[in-house]
């Protein structure tokens, strides 16, 4: 029950990183607006959420000492995927952070930049608050005032990562990976090669049984003539 548990929390923790990730990337692009900050911090508070309750779920198993030993390595194994998560999670904090700062978006001379890409983001943003519609209730200069709340943030999260290393000690190069690296990917692609495969295979055997029936017909045919050319031969001489 616990261990479903941690994965279920961790797995809300990936998606809502990602998605803030894919939000960040935005930043200072023609997408860029005041609902995208305003879905920033409430994607990032959310990932923060999210990570005190993996932190707090995995030490406490991880500390008991009445875990069985295969459970308690698949629980080093989440471990180590949380910890990444919240490294890849401050990553996409400070970038956000620089950004910001680089591109505030109340100030008329600065110009986005022309990525190509257009739309909004409220859709991930839902996404990775689990909602269907987001709700917007930020002040105009959230650009502006929410950055030194991000930076009090990133702290925390730096803090967070000290104090989880303190208080249990996982090497991630003692963790066994259950599959290989990008297993899961190539998994997908060979799916995909298999199926193209499998038409493919189908096509040709359709194709060759054409080609028989072809080369049977031309083969009778050319059979005939030399029939008919030899009885030919007999009745003239």
């Amino acid at each position: 029950m616990v261990k479903e548990e941690c994965k279920a929390l961790l797995d809300a923790l990936s998606k809502v990183t990602a998605c803030y990730r894919h939000m960040v990337l935005t930043i200072g692009g023609t997408s860029d607006s005041q609902n995208l900050r305003e879905e920033l911090k409430k994607t990032r508070q959310k990932a923060q959420e999210l990570a005190v309750a993996n932190r707090n779920k995995l030490t406490a198993v991880l500390k008991d000492k009445s875990v069985s030993k295969e459970d308690k390595a698949e629980f080093e194994r989440l471990w180590v995927i949380f910890s990444t998560c919240l490294e890849i999670l401050e990553i996409d904090m400070r970038r956000a952070l620089e950004l910001g700062h680089e591109f505030p978006l109340n100030v008329p001379k600065k110009h986005l930049i022309q990525t190509g890409m257009s739309g909004g983001t409220s859709g991930v943003a839902a996404r990775a608050m689990s909602i269907q519609n987001m709700k917007y209730e930020a002040e105009h200069n959230i650009d502006v005032v929410d950055l030194k709340d991000l930076e009090n943030e990133i702290n925390q999260v730096g803090e967070m990562m000290y104090e989880m290393e303190m208080k249990v000690s996982v090497p991630q190069w003692t963790v066994e990976a259950k599959q290989d690296p990008g297993a899961e990917l190539k998994s997908t692609i060979s799916m995909g090669a298999s199926s193209i495969g499998m038409i493919s295979v189908e096509e040709n055997k359709s194709f060759c049984d054409i080609s028989k029936i072809l080369a049977g017909i031309i083969f009778s045919a050319v059979l005939i003539i030399a029939i008919v050319l030899a009885v030919c031969v007999v009745k003239l001489s």
